[in-house]
């Protein structure tokens, strides 16, 4: 089974004139900021759960379930162009699950070309974290 992401330029996207001023590490850094790790880990995922797996740096993968759940992967070395708007992520699975170690290939949307490739690590959950004005009651 070959699975094709889209990687979506979501953090550009509504960012603001300010939002495009920030590095892709600030970026990544303020979307990593709304949530926090529950502690919980899980080494696979099954693919049928997968709404979207958008990449916020070469390293760091957002995987949202349906659902609503929320992980975090960090892959081996970086995939170059992951975040890249012009790229999509693919793999294949001979089961039903996405799992530690497993290979994600990066392609440029235009020639389908790889552009890196990366195994992926252990899934971290994540929950949205309390913003200021929750814990202030506003």
């Amino acid at each position: 089974m070959i699975k094709h992401v889209m990687c979506a330029a979501l953090l550009a996207a509504g960012a603001g004139a300010a939002g495009l001023a920030q590095s892709p590490q600030e970026r990544a850094e303020a979307r990593l900021a709304e949530f926090a790790p529950t502690g919980e880990t899980r080494t696979c995922i099954a693919t049928h759960r997968i709404r979207h797996i958008t990449p916020i740096d070469d390293r760091r993968w957002m995987v949202e379930l349906r659902g609503g759940e929320t992980w975090l992967n960090e892959v081996s070395r970086g995939c170059f162009g992951a975040s890249s708007p012009f790229s999509y992520l693919q793999y294949r699975v001979p089961g039903g699950q996405l799992c530690r170690g497993e290979i994600i290939q990066v392609k440029d949307q235009s020639t389908r070309m790889t552009r890196g490739a990366c195994g992926l690590g252990d899934y971290q959950q994540l929950e949205r974290a309390q913003t200021d004005a929750a814990d202030t009651g506003a």
